[in-house]
């Protein structure tokens, strides 16, 4: 455990309508929505009026009248992404990226040549403000989870500095569900035993929390909420897994409907495999349902591939396996991740299908993308379907 507040939790408000709002200066200080079907993200104003991200975009125009509904950008965002991360990586070497709008910087060690924790916290929110045009929210703690607590607390627009001797006044009052990894099943668990606070969770004996809330959990945010998390700050490198998500709304969705949607977005993940020459060994499906529960299948390879092919008969089969339960309980999120990435050059052992070589498919596929663009082909049963919105993603770095 570092002995001062020296790692940074820097956090952007509200991205991607952040951005909108930088770009149209008619909208600033009113109600966005970032969205079609769906909302993908949604403005201080407009989260004020109880707009919430993958929420229907009718129920969110019902209680919000008044919002202006602009088509997402992803290429403005990723852009935006890529210059705050330029300024992280210009504050420390040590720059850890959670998403394309958020990151945790260890600045320990900088005090000589760039002034304390603070001084650069406010240093590195002016350079934000002035260079890319964004209010960002920074909080400055000994550990990773304190400080990302923190930034939350400083929103929007804000810093906040959590001292040592300030870590127990300032975390024990807050309720549980500010603790990383306490989400609403946990949090009812907790509350239907009386514990409400993250205080009060920090009373009672390990074990205890174990026996309540299962082992692993239970150890992990007990030590939460006694101030303990060691983890480092890790400089960002090359990812164990890539993914993408599709948010749906609630609109009754098919099993066949979804097919296509896994298909799309298999289809993409399989092109970023072949571009890093890496290869996967196992694929994870993710489905949110109507009750906002969610379920996660997985599935190893018998041997690592980058075969769309292949990874479209797992993606399908672990859909097929929750058919079910969409049936009955509609779906409002989709995703697919790929997992467990290897360099590309191990043996490739499965057989092409229909006795074809599919990897040469792929690369046909892959070159004509990357001359004429992604949309230039597809697949025949996507053709004239909407693509949906694919969230940017945080680039990779060596």
């Amino acid at each position: 455990m570092r002995g001062e507040a020296t790692v940074l939790h820097a956090d952007l408000d509200a991205f991607y309508a952040s951005v909108e709002q930088r770009d149209a200066p008619a909208l600033r200080g009113r109600p966005i929505i970032v969205g079609g079907g769906v909302v993908v993200a949604a403005s201080y104003e407009a989260k004020a009026r109880g707009v919430r991200t993958a929420m229907g975009l009718a129920k969110a125009r019902a209680m919000c009248p008044e919002a202006i509904v602009v088509p997402p950008r992803m290429e403005a965002y990723s852009e935006a992404s890529r210059a705050v991360f330029a300024i992280f990586r210009d504050t420390t070497p040590h720059v850890e990226g959670l998403s394309i709008d958020e990151a945790f910087l260890e600045v320990g060690g900088l005090r000589r040549i760039a002034g304390t924790p603070e001084r650069i916290a406010v240093r590195l929110r002016e350079r934000v403000r002035t260079e890319v045009g964004l209010a960002i929210s920074v909080g400055v703690a000994r550990t990773k989870f304190l400080a990302k607590v923190a930034s939350a607390a400083s929103k929007p627009d804000g810093l906040l500095i959590v001292e040592p001797d300030q870590e127990e006044a300032f975390l024990h009052p807050l309720p549980v569900e500010r603790l990383w990894g306490v989400g609403k099943v946990t949090a009812e668990k907790l509350r239907s035993r009386g514990i409400r606070t993250v205080g009060q969770l920090a009373e009672l004996e390990a074990d205890a929390a174990e026996r309540m809330l299962g082992k692993a959990a239970g150890a992990h945010l007990h030590a939460l909420s006694r101030l303990r998390d060691p983890r480092p700050v890790e400089a960002t490198g090359r990812r164990s897994s890539i993914g993408s998500q599709r948010a749906l709304g609630n609109r009754p969705r098919t099993v066949d409907e979804l097919a296509l949607i896994v298909t799309q977005i298999v289809d993409g993940l399989g092109k970023r495999l072949r571009d890093r020459e890496s290869t996967c060994s196992t694929v994870m499906l993710r489905v949110r349902f109507g009750d906002y529960a969610s379920v996660t299948r997985s599935r190893s390879l018998g041997a690592p591939t980058d075969r769309t092919s292949v990874l479209l008969g797992v993606a399908h089969t672990l859909l097929t396996s929750v058919g079910p339960q969409i049936v009955d309980r509609g779906v409002t999120l989709i995703g697919v991740s790929l997992t467990n990435l290897t360099e590309a050059g191990n043996v490739q052992l499965e057989l092409p299908l229909n006795g074809e070589d599919d990897s040469r498919i792929d690369s046909v596929l892959d070159a004509v993308r990357d001359r004429f663009g992604a949309s230039a082909v597809t697949r025949a049963a996507l053709i004239g379907r909407d693509a949906g919105v694919s969230a940017p993603r945080l680039p990779e770095h060596e």
